[in-house]
């Protein structure tokens, strides 16, 4: 079974390049620019210190990039190495957010070799409109990303934390917030929505 470990004792800290086991992934996604472009990219190898991406997005080294990876959620870091087609970026992330990055890999790694079912009653869906507003029963509208969705419920990256059990609604879609983790908010839909309720975001 995969489990991560540094890959050396001494030497680089764990936000230096290799400092991390690195493995091979194939996850879709979406990254940001330093100056707001967006494109499609595919994670292609990950440790909890850094990612390296397949992308035709062309950043400078030392440039800020935000990515939204399926199955992972939001990542932020900055361009260390250039290649054809790809690059490398280390991750800006706490401790608390590498070791639960360390358990998102460790279980995608093994997840083939256990027969391991997914973690969610249904698929997630990478959006392609992921900017839209949470609208709170009260009213209170608020400017979010959708990290990803399922026909059951979203992950939301959003400033504001209502509280669990809050009705909300997503486009037109009702829900309440089941759940809080470091970078927003869960949505459970009050109903099973169809991929046609979702295609506004994708």
């Amino acid at each position: 079974m995969f489990s991560f470990q540094h890959a050396q004792k001494t030497g680089p800290k764990p936000h230096q390049e290799s400092a991390f086991q690195r493995v091979s992934v194939n996850l879709s996604g979406r990254l940001m620019l330093a100056n707001r472009d967006e494109f499609d990219c595919t994670a292609v190898d990950m440790s909890p210190g850094d990612v390296v991406f397949s992308s035709p997005a062309r950043p400078r080294a030392g440039e800020r990039i935000v990515a939204y990876i399926e199955h992972v959620g939001r990542l932020e870091g900055t361009v260390s190495r250039l290649a054809d087609h790809a690059f490398v970026i280390q991750l800006n992330a706490t401790e608390r957010k590498r070791e639960k990055l360390a358990a998102q890999l460790t279980w995608i790694a093994n997840k083939h070799e256990l027969g391991l079912p997914e973690d969610r009653r249904h698929d997630r869906l990478l959006p392609r409109k992921a900017l839209t507003e949470l609208t709170l029963g009260t009213g209170e509208k608020y400017a979010c990303r959708i990290i990803d969705l399922s026909l059951s419920g979203a992950a939301i990256d959003i400033e504001t934390r209502p509280s669990i059990g809050t009705p909300v609604k997503l486009g037109n879609m009702k829900g309440r917030i089941v759940r809080h983790f470091q970078e927003g908010v869960a949505v459970e839909f009050s109903g099973i929505q169809s991929r046609e309720a979702l295609a506004e975001f994708l």
